[in-house]
């Protein structure tokens, strides 16, 4: 992976993870049985994954 492809994968995981718990703030699951909202930890995991798979897709591949 070249230097850029990098740098906007960890820019999509930092916006991934503070999706992730600005949705568990706003959101989340009061109950407890939500397996990913019902913690802060999960919830901000799970977008930091979701993320950085998005902004991966953006990633041009060089020509052979």
């Amino acid at each position: 992976m070249t230097k850029k492809a990098l740098i906007i994968t960890a820019i999509g995981i930092v916006l991934g993870a503070v999706s992730g718990y600005i949705y568990y703030a706003e959101v989340g699951c009061l109950s407890g049985t939500c397996s990913i909202t019902s913690k802060p930890v999960n919830s901000t995991l799970y977008g930091a994954l979701m993320g950085g798979l998005l902004f991966n897709i953006f990633i041009k591949n060089p020509e052979k």
